[in-house]
């Protein structure tokens, strides 16, 4: 029989819905639950297309003795991460302090007040390589709970107090300037892996948001070394097997220092990131790998993860089934050269070449992970072109991986941005258009009459669970990139909602810093605040950046104060730990001197001379300066307003500060202009 998670809407949270174990979602009921029978509750936390929370589901929670005692002894709650970040938060922070690492599925088990007291990720069915098995650690947490109870609420009590003084607030201190940005420059040069780029060893991630800071600041200040830096790290990213050679798009991570094997499963969150940092890094150096790699990444996000409703899907898993019925990490991506040789016959060898593979293989039982191991332009390029295509095609016929449909709103703002920007560099107005959609399903369902946005959608539905920082940031970045790009205000203005809420409800108003989570929001043991980077931009240093972007395009004093203000913890941080605040740096870097905002007035963008000129002005400008476009007596061009057109002309005006240069006309002198 279901569970009771078979009325819930996360995919992760159904994927468990016919286990025997008698689960219940994160409720007021679960812990009401938890005091009448006494019990303590085991928290197990995941999303859908983690491998290993997969794998702990089959040994453990499929397991009907285990789930026997389960039921038997606790009360037993199932969260999707993805759906409840303030909870994954709070308790992956306790758990990270516990243990000094952290990871998922995240197992931890609670007292009836949900005070954490015992802490885990993965437990395996059997003792192994020194861990204690699932059922070890349950008996042992049973007998603690039952024999020792006094102790267990005492070390709780400890550990949520602990937590508690853990808030940060440098909201006071000053925004970084050029002294804070060269210690965090230098302490990327020395983790920079000059051989393999990237920074640090294995397992190697793609460091997106720290590219993003070495393109801004090449742009700046024309540092040769910061833009090389970041050249070869996209490179060896795009010829590595993280990059899929044959249908687009990055997977996770890479679980070596080469960028060789991945972790297969692909998240929207880092191919919107990545998609918009090869574009920018095309717009640097005009780069036709960069191009490549930017326009197959948004036609990956577009055909693989856009949903019916227009918005785009969360991730595609990294299992599949191997074609036996077993369900295999890579199955999906990998080849043998038997393989190539039934698709392509005596085009195989080429293949083999091109692509890397070889007999002994670079992945599991023989198969390689496609590679771009050799350079462009040593084989014949339409030959390549139609080995692909038959590779393709013939991984078509593959069992797919599973994708989880779930739409999440932050993300979704990230995956605007990208797709906005990318479709308005390189011509190409469907990507534009797929943009806008995916704004329009977020106005539409995500957002409520007072302009609060739901986490989550699912299949034409909200969601019930709010938004946090992350998405009111990253959905204002993404409405903010689309008044950018189509000159409608009306993106202008939704993003401005968003960032009223930011200011009223996640700022502290005393010192500045920010929260995860709103001063409405439901009371957890601590209210989770982080301003370094994860797998996607910290909500704090999102909030920096829109809020920059929006003061930019507005002269808004309050929004360009709170930035600065938000920007003091990368004063404190940036030069301990840039790695992990790298938009945070990227922010830094778009509020020193230089070109922020360049308004081009003009009737509209069908007008063919305001066209010119707004193209010009994208294509010139460094990543994060801001392109505004309205009509002379536009709202949406205050800085402007009532300003007259020279000679009825549409004109461009580059400002700094909110003060504008006299206007160009002629898009080469707007040219000069931003390259001077």
């Amino acid at each position: 029989m279901p569970n009771r998670l078979a009325h819930e809407t996360s995919p992760y949270l159904l994927q468990h819905a016919d286990n025997p174990v008698d689960w219940w979602p994160w409720s007021d009921q679960a812990f009401e639950e938890a005091r009448r029978s006494g019990k303590p509750v085991l928290l197990s936390v995941g999303y859908s297309s983690c491998h290993w929370c997969h794998v702990m589901a089959h040994e453990s929670f499929e397991d009907e003795a285990t789930a026997a005692y389960l039921n038997e002894h606790f009360v037993n709650v199932k969260v999707d991460r993805e759906e409840r970040p303030d909870v994954d938060a709070v308790y992956m922070e306790a758990v990270q302090a516990a243990t000094g690492q952290g990871g998922w599925p995240m197992t931890v088990f609670l007292t009836p007040d949900a005070e954490p007291f015992y802490f885990g990720t993965y437990f395996p069915p059997a003792p192994r390589h020194g861990m204690p098995s699932f059922r070890q650690v349950l008996e042992g947490v049973q007998q603690a709970w039952t024999g020792r109870r006094d102790e267990v609420t005492e070390v709780a009590g400890k550990i949520v107090r602990d937590l508690a003084g853990r808030e940060i607030s440098y909201g006071d201190s000053l925004a970084p300037g050029e002294e804070e940005l060269a210690g965090a420059l230098l302490g990327l040069t020395r983790e920079y892996d000059p051989v393999r780029g990237g920074f640090g060893g294995a397992p190697k991630f793609p460091p997106s948001m720290v590219v993003e800071f070495l393109l801004r600041h090449h742009a700046r200040t024309g540092s040769e070394g910061t833009l090389q830096m970041a050249a070869d790290t996209c490179e060896r990213m795009a010829r590595g097997g993280i990059y899929d050679q044959l249908g687009g798009g990055f997977s996770r991570y890479s679980v070596d220092r080469e960028w060789t094997v991945p972790h297969f499963e692909k998240m929207l969150y880092d191919n919107a990131l990545l998609c918009r940092v090869y574009a920018h890094l095309w717009r640097s150096t005009g780069s036709d790998l960069a191009r490549r790699v930017a326009l197959e990444t948004a036609d990956f996000m577009v055909g693989e993860l856009r949903t019916a409703e227009g918005g785009f899907a969360s991730a595609l898993d990294a299992d599949s089934d191997d074609g036996t019925g077993k369900h295999v990490e890579g199955a999906y991506y990998v080849w043998t050269p038997q393989q190539l040789r039934e698709v392509l016959g005596e085009d195989a060898g080429l293949a083999a070449r091109y692509f890397g593979v070889t007999e002994e293989g670079t992945f599991e039982e023989g198969a390689s992970v496609l590679q771009l191991p050799q350079q462009d332009g040593v084989f014949d390029a339409e030959k390549v072109a139609g080995v692909r295509a038959r590779l393709l095609a013939a991984r078509a016929g593959r069992p797919a991986p599973g994708r989880d449909d779930k739409v999440v709103a932050a993300w979704n703002g990230l995956a605007i941005a990208a797709l906005a920007e990318t479709g308005a560099y390189f011509d190409r107005p469907d990507l534009v258009e797929a943009a806008v959609c995916a704004a329009d399903l977020l106005v539409r369902l995500h957002l409520d009459e007072h302009a609060q946005l739901a986490r989550t959608s699912k299949d034409g539905q909200a969601g019930a669970n709010a938004g946090v920082l992350e998405d009111y940031a990253d959905v204002a970045e993404g409405f903010l990139a689309l008044a950018s790009v189509t000159g409608e205000g009306v993106w202008l203005e939704f993003a401005g909602f968003l960032l009223d809420h930011v200011l009223t409800r996640f700022v502290d108003e005393e010192s500045g810093a920010l929260f995860d989570t709103a001063v409405d929001a439901e009371r957890l043991i601590r209210r989770p605040q982080d301003p370094t980077d994860n797998a996607a931009p910290s909500g704090w240093s999102a909030a920096a950046n829109a809020l920059l972007s929006y003061a930019a395009q507005t002269g808004s004093e309050p929004h360009r104060s709170a930035a600065e203000r938000a920007l003091g913890v990368v004063k404190a941080l940036g030069p301990r730990v840039p790695r992990f605040i790298g938009w945070g740096l990227a922010a830094a870097e778009a509020r020193l001197d230089g070109p922020r905002e360049i308004a081009v007035v003009g009737p509209s963008l069908d007008d063919p001379a305001t066209r010119a000129l707004h193209r010009t002005a994208l294509l010139g400008t460094a990543p994060g300066a801001v392109v505004a476009v309205g009509a002379p007596d536009s709202d949406e061009l205050p800085l402007l307003a009532g300003r007259p057109l020279v000679g009825g002309e549409p004109a461009a005006y580059v400002c700094r500060n909110f003060t504008c240069d006299a206007p160009t006309t002629d898009p080469e002198r707007l040219r000069e202009a931003l390259s001077g």
